[in-house]
C-alpha cells in the first residue's frame, strides 16, 4: 500500500486527534492525543503515515494514568472513546489507501 500523506486524510473520523497527536511528539509534549499515537504507531507506520520517532514505553498504560489524573471517574469511559476513534481513523485510512 502506498502512504498516505497525512493533508489527504484530514476528512477522516478521527484525524484530528492524529494530527494533534504527531504535532505534539514532534514538540516532545505528553498528551493524550501524542500517547493515543504511540499507542497506533505500528499501524500508522504501515499505513504510510509520516510519524516522528516515537519513543513511549506503554503508551496504553500512560495515556489511561493521565485521563485518570485528570479525572479518575471518567478515565475508563474516556480511554476506550479514544481508542476506538483512533481505530475509526486507521481503517478508513487504509480503506483510502486501499482505494488509490
Amino acid at each position: 500500500m502506498h502512504g498516505q500523506p497525512m493533508d489527504r486524510l484530514l476528512h477522516l473520523p478521527g484525524a484530528d486527534l492524529v494530527q494533534r497527536g504527531i504535532a505534539d511528539l514532534r514538540a516532545g509534549r505528553e498528551s493524550p492525543e501524542a500517547l493515543l499515537v504511540a499507542v497506533g504507531e505500528p499501524r500508522l507506520r504501515r499505513i504510510g503515515i509520516d510519524l516522528p520517532a516515537v519513543a513511549v514505553d506503554q503508551p496504553e498504560h500512560r495515556l489511561y494514568l493521565l485521563l485518570a489524573a485528570a479525572d479518575s471517574a471518567t478515565a475508563h469511559s474516556r480511554y476506550n472513546a479514544l481508542i476506538r476513534r483512533l481505530v475509526s481513523f486507521e481503517r478508513a485510512a487504509e480503506c483510502v489507501g486501499s482505494s488509490t
